[in-house]
């Protein structure tokens, strides 16, 4: 039985030497961040990295991120970095913003799916930064989770499918963000964003004056596609229901269409926010939060989409967000869970 630490509500991280010593030791440890739980190993350990992969039945062709807890790390796995790619760095660390930097030969192929570079990310959470520097080696961490569902925001979700599978949970309560880093990468001098997050494209806009949005954030991946980042490929976030996103900028045209196709089922349930789902005659109804207030969704719609299959609805029907901000996120992650399901009108 894995070792167990309940961190909440404290700043004693004395107690993280140990979970600090299995890391280096190459075993597995399940962290929280500020974004999502994290299923950690020493990054520059091929051995220790394959256990992650096999945790969480995780294609090999899909790259890990290094974190870390200081600048001297940075400067052990990555190379070449551009003032850019500092000022960002430097902005948005610590926090949730991962940056694609061209590695050094220390990183194991393993963690890059054998790309040239490597994401790396400073988290703000204040026990990930702890672990990080008590193992003394940067630590590769997917999200939490067996691939394809939804990512974990707490122990109590994400326990029962990977209980068994480490050696060490650290138990840090509710995560505070709910949504996977942004990831960036410089292309000729512009930060273009791989995975949207908490930071938002115009965050980095204010900072750098120019910002791209990679094509692939709201449109499927082909098989055969290299991806630079986590979460641009495959089945992602999704719960094993299937689910439908529809968004419409004329709210009471998404809720009339939403009324219409939950109709055709026998057992819909539908996840929208607070404000419009008194509209909705269904028997099951999870609300992920207030129409403006996308930090509240983007924090709970991961635990939202982990509790519909224990309605056994024959359809999930969710309600899209606008594409600002967070925003971005919430739609990627959304579209991703539905496979791509979506109608915009």
């Amino acid at each position: 039985m894995e070792k167990y630490i309940y961190l909440k509500n404290t700043t004693d991280y004395s107690k993280l030497k140990v979970a600090g010593e299995i890391i280096k030791q190459g075993g597995l440890v399940l962290f929280p961040t500020e974004t999502v739980y994290g299923l950690g190993a020493n990054g520059l350990d091929e051995d220790a990295v394959k256990k992650i992969y096999i945790a969480k039945g995780r294609k090999q062709d899909n790259p890990l991120i290094l974190h870390v807890s200081n600048f001297d790390m940075v400067s052990k796995i990555a190379k070449d970095i551009s003032d850019i790619e500092y000022t960002l760095m430097k902005t948005f660390w610590p926090g949730p913003f991962t940056i694609i930097l061209n590695r050094t030969k220390i990183v194991p192929d393993i963690v890059t799916a054998g790309l040239d570079t490597v994401g790396v990310r400073m988290p703000s959470g204040e026990i990930a930064r702890a672990l990080i520097s008590y193992a003394e080696v940067p630590i590769a961490a997917p999200s939490a989770n067996i691939s394809g569902r939804p990512s974990g925001t707490n122990v109590s979700d994400i326990f029962e499918e990977l209980s068994g599978k480490v050696d060490y949970i650290v138990d840090g309560g509710e995560c505070e963000v709910g949504l996977e880093s942004t990831v960036v990468r410089v292309v000729d001098g512009v930060p273009t964003i791989l995975r949207p997050g908490k930071i938002s494209p115009e965050d980095i806009q204010k900072v750098i004056g120019v910002v791209k949005i990679d094509e692939h954030i709201l449109k499927n991946i082909e098989p055969d596609e290299k991806v630079l980042s986590p979460g641009m490929k495959y089945r992602h976030y999704a719960p094993k229901s299937q689910c439908l996103l529809i968004y419409s900028e004329d709210n009471e045209k998404m809720v009339k269409k939403i009324q219409e196709i939950s109709k055709e089922y026998t057992n819909p349930l539908v996840i929208s926010c607070i404000e419009n789902a008194k509209y909705y005659e269904v028997n099951h109804k999870i609300i992920y939060g207030a129409k403006e207030n996308l930090n509240e969704i983007a924090q709970n719609i991961f635990k939202d989409l982990r509790k519909v299959d224990s309605f056994h609805p024959d359809i999930v029907i969710i309600e899209g967000v606008k594409n600002q901000g967070i925003g971005l996120a919430i739609m990627n992650r959304l579209i991703r869970a539905c496979e791509y399901h979506y109608i915009k009108i």
